[in-house]
Order: C-alpha cells, then sequence, then structure tokens
C-alpha cells in the first residue's frame, strides 16, 4: 500500500452526510474550514482530500459515473490562496508543487462537473481578479501584441512540439468519429478532410487558412489538388512549414505568409480557419468575420474549426481572467455558441452546418498529455524547468477536464454569406 492508498472507507466515510467529509483537525484554520464547507457542496462525482494533518475526507454523492477526484493538500495555506485567486491560484500552486494528485485529469473533471457548487472558489475574490483582468487587458490582441502573444506560446520550439503532437504536428482536436482505436494522426486527417468537404470546392480552387500552424491542413489540401495560402504570426511555425511543404513537393501548390488576417487583402475561393478563433479576443471578433467575409469569393464557404464555452457560463467566464488566460493564451478569450452564431450573423454570414465534437477533444488532450509525459525527460533535457512542466501538465488536464464535462466544446461552423 502506497502513501496514495489512504483512501480505503471506514465506516465513517461511507455516509454522505456531513460527518462523511470528516472532522478537520483543530489547527486547521478558518480558511480551509470555508473551503471544505464549498467541497461539501458537490452533487457529482467523489473527491478524496488529504489534508496537511494526514486525515483523509471524501466529498460528493459518489456515483461512479461523474468520476472520482484525489487531491493531496500540502499546505494549509493554500485555502485562503484558493479562494482568494480561484483557478489561477489553485494552477500556479501545483506548478510549484504545493499540492498533487494521482490522477490529475480525473481531479479537474470532478471539479469542472461542480462548477456551480464550487463558484466562489473557482473565481475568487473580486480585487484578485481585478488584478488578473488588467494583466489580460494590458496583452489585448492589437496587431503588436497579437504577435507577441502568439510567439510567446508558438514560438517555444519545434522540438518541444514534436516530443508530444502526432506525426502531422497538428495543434487543435483530431475527429475519431466513434472510432478510438485509430491512430492519433489517422483522425487529424479525418478532421482536415471533413473541412474540405465542407468548404464543397473543385479541385484546383483557392484556399485561405487563417492561422496554418505547422502546415498540416495545407499538406493534406494541396494533396487533394487544391491551392493553399496560410498565414501566421509564427516564426518557428511558418519555417517549418515551409519546409514540409518543400519535402511533400508542393511548393507549387503552397505558400505561406507572416502575416495578421487583418491585413490579407487576397481573395479566395473557400477560407479555413483551425482553433486560430480563441485567440483573436472578442474585441476584434467583427474584425475576423468582415476579414474572412472579404476574402471570400461570391458564393465562397468559410469553415472554423473553433472552441466554446457553455452559453450559460459565458457571461460569468467573460467577466473574469482564467489559468489559461494567465499563462497559456495571453489575449484569448473563448465564444460560446450562440455569441460566435451571433458574430457571424452580424458579419452577414449564415451557419449552414454545424458539427460538434467535444469528447474527441477530450481523447485527443489525453493522447498528448501522455506522449508528454512518456517524453518529459526529453523536455527536461530541452531546458525547460519543472515549473513550465507542471503548467503544462495542468493545462493539458485542465482542457481535457473541459470537454469531460461539457463546460467547453470544439466545434466545425460552416459559414456561408447570406
Amino acid at each position: 500500500m502506497t502513501a496514495l492508498d489512504t483512501t480505503a472507507r471506514s465506516p465513517l466515510a461511507i455516509g454522505r452526510s456531513a460527518a462523511a467529509a470528516g472532522t478537520l483537525p483543530s489547527d486547521a484554520p478558518p480558511p480551509a474550514r470555508l473551503l471544505f464547507a464549498l467541497l461539501r457542496r458537490l452533487d457529482q462525482g467523489e473527491l478524496v482530500v488529504h489534508t496537511p494533518a494526514g486525515t483523509t475526507h471524501h466529498f460528493g454523492p459518489g456515483d461512479d459515473a461523474a468520476g472520482r477526484g484525489e487531491f493531496i493538500f500540502r499546505d494549509w495555506r493554500l485555502a485562503r490562496e484558493i479562494l482568494t485567486g480561484g483557478d489561477v491560484a489553485f494552477a500556479e500552486a501545483y506548478m510549484e508543487g504545493r499540492w498533487d494528485t494521482p490522477d490529475l485529469t480525473a481531479l479537474l473533471t470532478v471539479l469542472a462537473r461542480n462548477h456551480a457548487a464550487l463558484e466562489l472558489a473557482f473565481y475568487g475574490r473580486w480585487w484578485q481578479q481585478l488584478v488578473f483582468r488588467l494583466k489580460h487587458w494590458a496583452r489585448a490582441n492589437t496587431r503588436r501584441q497579437a504577435r507577441k502573444n502568439i510567439v510567446a506560446h508558438y514560438d517555444l520550439g519545434n522540438d518541444f512540439y514534436q516530443r508530444w503532437l502526432d506525426p502531422t504536428m497538428t495543434y487543435s482536436s483530431a475527429l475519431f468519429d466513434g472510432d478510438l482505436r485509430q491512430p492519433t494522426a489517422a483522425a487529424q486527417t479525418a478532421k482536415y478532410r471533413r473541412i474540405l468537404a465542407q468548404l464543397a470546392l473543385p479541385p484546383g480552387a483557392h484556399i485561405l487558412e487563417i492561422g496554418c500552424g505547422w502546415g498540416g491542413f495545407a499538406e493534406v489540401a494541396a494533396r487533394a489538388g487544391y491551392r493553399v495560402t496560410g498565414l501566421s504570426l509564427s516564426d518557428a511555425q511558418t519555417a517549418f512549414a515551409r519546409e514540409r511543404i518543400a519535402r511533400a513537393g508542393l511548393g507549387d501548390r503552397v505558400q505561406f505568409h507572416l502575416r495578421d488576417y487583418r491585413d490579407e487583402t487576397g481573395r479566395y475561393d473557400g477560407v479555413a480557419s483551425i482553433e486560430m478563433f480563441e485567440a483573436v479576443g472578442e474585441k476584434w471578433w467583427p474584425t475576423y468575420f468582415a476579414a474572412v467575409r472579404n476574402a471570400l469569393a461570391t458564393g465562397g464557404r468559410a469553415c472554423i474549426q473553433t472552441i466554446t464555452i457553455a452559453d450559460a457560463r459565458f457571461d460569468r467566464y467573460r467577466s473574469q481572467s482564467d489559468f489559461i488566460q494567465q499563462h497559456i493564451f495571453p489575449g484569448g478569450m473563448l465564444a460560446s455558441p450562440a455569441r460566435f452564431r451571433q458574430a457571424a450573423g452580424q458579419a452577414g454570414f449564415a451557419v449552414a452546418d454545424v458539427r460538434d465534437f467535444g469528447l474527441d477533444y477530450a481523447e485527443t488532450l489525453k493522447r498528448w498529455l501522455s506522449a508528454f509525459d512518456r517524453d518529459v525527460a526529453g523536455v527536461r533535457a530541452q531546458g525547460f524547468p519543472e515549473r513550465f512542466i507542471r503548467c503544462w501538465r495542468f493545462y493539458l488536464a485542465y482542457c481535457a477536464a473541459g470537454f469531460h464535462s461539457g463546460s467547453t466544446d470544439v466545434s466545425h461552423y460552416t459559414l456561408v454569406a447570406r
């Protein structure tokens, strides 16, 4: 039995009353008592908490369908920090090694499923959120800042991403379509082919890709007989994509530009944009859709793959700044399905088709995290510190939890001009 095997049920732990959560030690500070009071509100799954005093407490109804998470709480001070700083403080404490869990995705999924019950702990105090919001606003995606924001995330080095992405070098959700036995690369290619099918273009047509990544979509499209112009703000990605297309002998069909989407002036038969919309920022949603509309020739379609947050959570999410915005995608902002449709409609688009596949993203993230963990020694050898490694583990698990719980989704929106 390991140190984590302390959760075997005693007679007192079997019930789901206040007694089931146990009695906190006498030295537990008031913030810890408040945090435990919030945890007693859990109405889905099971959360097992190991305290700094060595006691173990069970929260939630214990229904298997909602999952089970385990939280090893090493420092009483963490309770105050979580109540003040919300999910940002919770994540930062994990990055610093001040708490742990045997299964990060499982823990975060249980917490995400109980979001309504834990709202105070998720969002923190208003004054701390004000600090986070000011930092977020300072990194809004102006033309100058957008490049800095992209470089901060994507120019960590192609070698870093190659360690855990699949061979297609695709950093967006795969489309498994119910077949989880297939390799990730096959599911990524299936995603690209579905986007091409939604654009419904004849061979030889010219496609603009806004946010071309490492060139995965462009290669698939070029092999299918299309011409592609890809836009990026990342030097590292663009260099990789150009070399990739040259190796494939497709240079006559594909070109990549280091260019902001707002500066594109060409006209195209179709537009594809895969998980780039999240980086635009709410202020520039009208600008983004106007750019897509202006880039489309008469009769052309756009297919946008984007992550969304549930409509019911959008207003609160919009008023806060979360872990992703603080540490992963500065300047980023998710739309909700209703807000996405509204912004597209205001630009003169109708939504011709929608395909939601959030659980496919949960599977994609599971595979990324597994690959990341398998080669974590290689990540360390590249010079990345332990805090960075734990930040990325938290990020991948945090996103997977969102898709598992239904808090977030990923969709293909096919747009046609009205």
